[in-house]
């Protein structure tokens, strides 16, 4: 028989939520029956040690209704999940005392209020995930000294205030996108351990070039959206990354990397970048530079790589370019994305640019005097 305690806790936890129309996730919750036996029950030694409420199939319509603060009697509870839904209110309390917990996932719902910071006592903690909810607040700096934790999720919320400073050696992945988060990231900020880094669409300031170095094992980088500033650090282009998104922030300097980038997509368009552009990008599967200041001739490897598809994205439009050598009968692949507008040249090959681009296909003469030579 299962633990009076968690017996009771399951009864409290059911009748404050209910099935969303087309879900029947709750009918295997009868308690005339061993609860051990419900959907997204699981237990050891007559406790509950997991619990995943709501059919995790594809396109369940989930949950609707509230959490019940008795999910803080399921004292062996290492996994808490609730599927998307319409589950409202705060987060309970009371799940700081489940001093077990390693997984906890509540997204997707409309849960809303501040992260409690009693949630610093869940020191075995590995994977927080609170998006796409109504969470408020800023994030509590008792987060940042889960030292167990390796996955922060709380991407979608309407969290304002700075980052705090992350203790633990062991996490890898944060995202913290589409927030109202502020302030700059100080050098010991965020752990070199990580892999995955998303800030997007914040109110983020200040330089990167104090943290970034240390983060060398990142494959994932999103920095875009937000108001950082001053030069981009070389270093990061030989990051073991696979998308690196810099774009619309106000980064200036040149980029001049080390090596040929192998990174197979970079953006760092709509910044305040300047310079000649440079030969090592050309081994860039998908390059945006479009709506910076780079001037000079485009590099003839640009050209052979269009030609050859090894470049399938390269936007240049709204610089100040003075030239690309191609020959005007070459045609661009159809796998391939040339965009040439508003620089100081006439582009010399025709070819498919976004809309936003616009459709003048050359700069006024006054604005590239001072580029010309």
């Amino acid at each position: 028989m299962l633990d009076p305690q968690d017996f009771l806790a399951l009864q409290s936890i059911r009748k404050s939520l209910t099935d969303m129309p087309g879900s029947n996730f709750f009918s295997t919750w009868d308690f005339t029956s061993d609860p051990c036996s419900f959907s997204g029950v699981y237990c050891d030694s007559k406790k509950v040690i997991a619990l995943n409420l709501g059919d995790s199939t594809a396109g369940s319509p989930g949950l609707q209704g509230r959490l019940h603060p008795s999910i803080g009697k399921l004292s062996s509870l290492t996994e808490l999940t609730l599927v998307p839904g319409r589950v409202m209110g705060s987060l309970p309390i009371t799940i700081s005392n489940l001093k077990n917990l390693k997984f906890l996932a509540i997204s997707k719902n409309f849960i809303s209020g501040s992260i409690p910071t009693s949630f610093k006592a869940l020191k075995k903690l590995e994977t927080l995930d609170l998006s796409y909810n109504q969470l408020t607040g800023s994030i509590p700096h008792s987060i940042g000294i889960l030292s167990s934790l390796s996955n922060l999720i709380i991407c979608h919320n309407h969290l304002s205030g700075p980052i705090p400073r992350f203790f633990s050696k062991t996490l890898i992945r944060i995202d913290l996108k589409h927030n109202n988060l502020s302030g700059s990231l100080s050098t010991s900020c965020l752990p070199s351990s990580l892999q995955y880094l998303s800030v997007s669409s914040n109110q983020l300031t200040g330089p990167v070039n104090h943290f970034l170095p240390r983060l060398n094992r990142l494959n994932y980088l999103d920095l875009s959206l937000n108001r950082f500033r001053g030069p981009i650090p070389e270093s990061i282009f030989s990051y073991p990354l696979t998308n690196l998104q810099l774009q619309r922030n106000y980064f200036s300097g040149w980029i001049k990397p080390l090596s040929r980038v192998l990174i197979t997509t970079v953006d760092l368009s709509y910044n305040r970048l300047t310079g000649q552009i440079s030969p090592m990008l050309s081994s860039v599967q998908n390059l945006y530079l479009n709506n910076n200041r780079f001037s000079g001739q485009v590099p003839g490897n640009f050209v052979q790589g269009l030609l050859d598809e090894g470049i399938e994205i390269l936007y240049l439009q709204h610089n100040y370019l003075t030239g690309i050598e191609i020959n005007p009968t070459a045609e661009i692949p159809m796998s391939s994305s040339l965009c040439l507008q508003y620089n100081c040249m006439v582009p010399p090959v025709k070819s498919t640019c976004p809309v936003r681009a616009g459709e003048q296909c050359t700069r006024p003469a006054e604005q590239c005097i001072k580029w010309k030579g």
